[in-house]
């Protein structure tokens, strides 16, 4: 078959990790499905594949005639949910994403047309202008609008429900997941003796929180569960937040128009943490001067239903900073293998986890 052709692997800085694509057997079973896919299609296969390898997913560009390529995507059983929600998507707000050519629910495989020129690229090719931040945001936040009636939908496809008023939940259960995770030799705690349990319940042996910052998390719950009330008393519904929404998650095929891309980490949540990502992005190219127009250029849309621009302000400082709590569960669900000893990987996830937790002291981008 064809995928028996050498390719080129990209592992990044996870030359340890291990993937399914280290399977013969699943190597054969993926990429036939892919191949027929393309036939189903009528796209001929040209070219070197490349292949990029990640612990949260497995990656293949397949060149085909005529195009530029097709794309095959596996994510693991954490964010599998993806090959679900891309269809759907599509079906819903086809003008803000891309339309798969084939899915695999069952096994979590998309294949997906290229989306042409990432954001990012073209960012690169001109001078520094934060103002191009501003369409892609507001767009953004118009499918967020339009996918708000299918929260429920979009939830019972699988994809992690992190609800306002269960943001303080979700805490709890990122902590815990933190702490349980080992990172040196010695055994720790089984998952199933602390998850569940609030902060103060649980404690930082062997954990990459130290002591000293699980007892400030826990000292700053009370609070948490005040933003969560206050933000969910400002009446804004619940909608998908990508989570991980940078420079590199959209394209922009042509001037005007983008399409959202790779929602692994997605979750339904309050839709305003979605801009946590992008103002982090913004900031660190632009300094912090622009984000008050970036703000107000997303909160656009949102305007209206008797909301005043100072609560909507208001809603997206609050919501910047909860966001965290979403970055934390997504690198806790991807990196949840459980093991006696710590892994690199894992260890990897549960630092990450903690890094955005430890965020929540800081005040937000804006």
């Amino acid at each position: 078959m064809r995928h028996d052709a050498s390719v080129v692997v990209d592992r990044g800085r996870y030359q340890d990790a291990v993937t399914p694509w280290e399977q013969e057997a699943w190597r054969d079973a993926a990429l036939g499905w892919a191949e027929r896919g393309l036939a189903a299609h009528g796209l001929r296969e040209t070219g070197q594949r490349s292949v990029r390898l990640r612990p949260w997913s497995v990656l293949v560009r397949m060149p085909v005639e005529g195009h530029s390529a097709v794309w095959f995507k596996a994510n693991p059983p954490a964010s599998a949910f993806e090959a679900a929600l891309a269809p759907a998507l599509a079906h819903w707000v086809p003008e803000h994403v891309l339309q798969p050519l084939a899915v695999d629910v069952d096994h979590g495989w998309s294949l997906l047309p290229d989306g042409g020129d990432l954001f990012r690229d073209v960012l690169n090719r001109g001078p520094a202008d934060p103002r191009a931040w501003e369409e892609p945001l507001r767009q953004y936040a118009r499918m967020q609008l339009a996918l708000v009636t299918y929260a429920e939908e979009i939830e019972r496809l699988g994809v992690p429900g992190a609800r306002t008023t269960a943001l303080p939940g979700v805490f709890d259960q990122v902590v815990a997941k933190v702490v349980a995770q080992p990172v040196a030799t010695p055994v720790a705690r089984p998952v199933a003796e602390v998850v569940g349990r609030t902060v103060g319940q649980v404690t930082a042996e062997n954990s990459v929180l130290r002591p000293d910052d699980l007892t400030r998390l826990r000292e700053l719950r009370p609070r948490l569960v005040d933003w969560c009330a206050e933000l969910a008393g400002m009446g804004i519904a619940d909608s998908l937040d990508h989570a991980d929404l940078h420079d590199g998650q959209f394209f922009n095929p042509e001037p005007g128009r983008f399409t959202f891309f790779d929602w692994g980490d997605a979750a339904v949540s309050h839709p305003f943490c979605s801009f946590l990502v992008p103002a982090r992005r913004a900031r660190e190219l632009y300094g912090p001067e622009v984000l008050p127009r970036l703000r107000d250029a997303y909160l656009e849309p949102w305007t209206g239903d008797g909301r005043t621009t100072a609560e909507l302000r208001r809603a997206v400082t609050l919501a910047g900073r909860l966001g965290a709590i979403g970055r934390a569960g997504s690198w806790g669900r991807l990196f949840s293998r459980a093991s006696d000893a710590a892994d690199a990987t894992n260890t990897t996830g549960a630092a990450e986890s903690a890094k955005w937790l430890l965020e929540l002291f800081s005040e937000p981008p804006i």
